[in-house]
């Protein structure tokens, strides 16, 4: 369809484009019009949508944050000061998450007055909330008192000393021990990311009901994040990091999505499993019967983590788990005064704007092929529920902390606008 030069967007999205920052995907078949006397051409669905796309830039959000800090000399993000990474012994857990997801890196340093002591990373805080800790314990509980480092004189060993541990940052010393500079792996290319090739399930047939209207229009799995529809931003996330086999569970508007991923150039594989009724979050697992014979992730289809999803797949094993649930710490403040009941009408307590800590559901898993195997056939049920079941029972259901920064959900209107934002700011 052409218009002035122009491929149109398809009439009848009114405000789409506003909302998600970006056109909507065309029909799944569209005619590039070509000069009297030649043939038309028919676009694929992936061709259709970046095009639809690309011609709705979208706007400037107003009041969105800038960068904080200049940018480096060949226009990349901007430059963090070593001191803006540093944190008191004193301050507590909660502090420093907040702190982590602040600097958008993946590591702290407790060094006063420079001076290198310890270090914090996301991973040191995930252990101890594993051992039991709590947000408000002071991060020196946490912390590793024995980090790596390398002295200015020999950071040249810096990119060997990363890649054989496998960590994300070295501080470099000088004589007296203060840290001078951080090395980061991104800035060297390397890539420490544990590989792991499982197969990756996902729930994609319902309704998408907290998107409507737009998922009047378009499924849930194709809605736009920029220039890509949220299912596919989701397998790529999966595929850096080995995962190739694809499985999803559809039921609404099936066609649709299964002409998208079909047409799409891609190096990994996608197969599809039809629910005919809808059967909850869980109930679909029981059309793989012997079909899934290793471990596999299971998750959302608007449910986007910034993980090490190898190292999320080794602690399922080594924890010797059935499921393992992948939660993110949330931090929330009651916007109002909370009070609480007595006896006969009275005031208990009184709580201006309490904070909440709590650990909540991201909507991914790994489990084990047996679920699927044990899964009741035309049960309606949701997967929370499946692992309820079996808790209850004394089955091992494990849980994997994250940060809050390393979720992005956009089940619901106003936290699609902030993914796309915060994928905007990693690019």
């Amino acid at each position: 369809m052409r218009s002035g030069g122009r491929i149109c967007p398809a009439r009848g999205f009114p405000g789409i484009g506003r909302l998600l920052g970006s056109a909507p995907p065309l029909p799944p078949s569209a005619r590039e019009v070509a000069p009297q006397g030649r043939r038309e051409r028919t676009l694929p669905l992936p061709e259709i949508f970046r095009i639809a796309v690309r011609l709705s830039p979208p706007p400037a959000a107003a009041g969105a944050p800038s960068q904080r800090g200049p940018s480096n000399c060949k226009g990349g993000p901007p430059l963090i000061k070593v001191e803006e990474l540093f944190i008191e012994p004193t301050a507590t857990v909660l502090e420093t998450l907040r702190k982590l997801d602040e600097t958008g890196q993946r590591i702290l340093f407790i060094a006063p007055e420079g001076h290198l002591k310890a270090v914090i990373t996301d991973g040191d805080i995930r252990k101890f909330f594993l051992r039991g800790g709590t947000p408000d314990q002071t991060v020196d509980h946490a912390a590793n008192y024995h980090p790596l480092s390398v002295s200015v004189s020999e950071r040249g060993k810096a990119r060997s000393i990363l890649q054989e541990h496998c960590i994300d940052a070295l501080p470099v010393l000088n004589k007296r021990g203060v840290i001078t500079d951080i090395i980061f792996a991104h800035g060297l290319d390397l890539d420490n990311r544990k590989q792991v090739d499982i197969p990756v399930v996902m729930m994609a047939g319902g309704l998408g009901t907290r998107l409507y209207p737009y998922t009047k229009i378009l499924p849930k799995p194709l809605i736009p994040v920029g220039e890509q529809p949220i299912a596919e931003l989701i397998m790529d996330r999966f595929r850096d990091f080995g995962c190739h086999d694809f499985t999803m569970i559809v039921n609404y508007k099936k066609g649709m999505i299964k002409s998208y991923f079909n047409e799409l150039e891609k190096d990994y594989n996608v197969d599809f499993a039809d629910e005919e009724v809808f059967m909850g979050t869980g109930g679909g697992l029981c059309l793989l019967k012997g079909k899934v014979k290793a471990p596999f992730f299971f998750t959302n289809c608007d449910t986007l983590l910034d993980v090490d999803f190898g190292d999320i797949y080794e602690y399922h094993k080594s924890h010797g788990n059935l499921v393992t649930m992948i939660c993110a710490f949330k931090h929330y403040t009651v916007p109002y005064g909370v009070v609480e009941l007595g006896e006969n009408g009275s005031i208990a307590a009184m709580r201006e704007k309490p904070e909440l800590d709590f650990l909540t559901n991201t909507g991914v898993y790994v489990v084990e092929p047996r679920v699927v195997e044990e899964m009741r056939d035309g049960e309606k049920i949701g997967f929370p529920d499946v692992i309820e079941r079996y808790r209850r029972a004394g089955e091992k259901v494990g849980v994997y902390p994250i940060s809050e920064s390393s979720w992005m959900d956009m089940g619901q209107l106003e936290e699609l606008e902030k993914m796309r934002r915060k994928l905007e700011n990693q690019q």
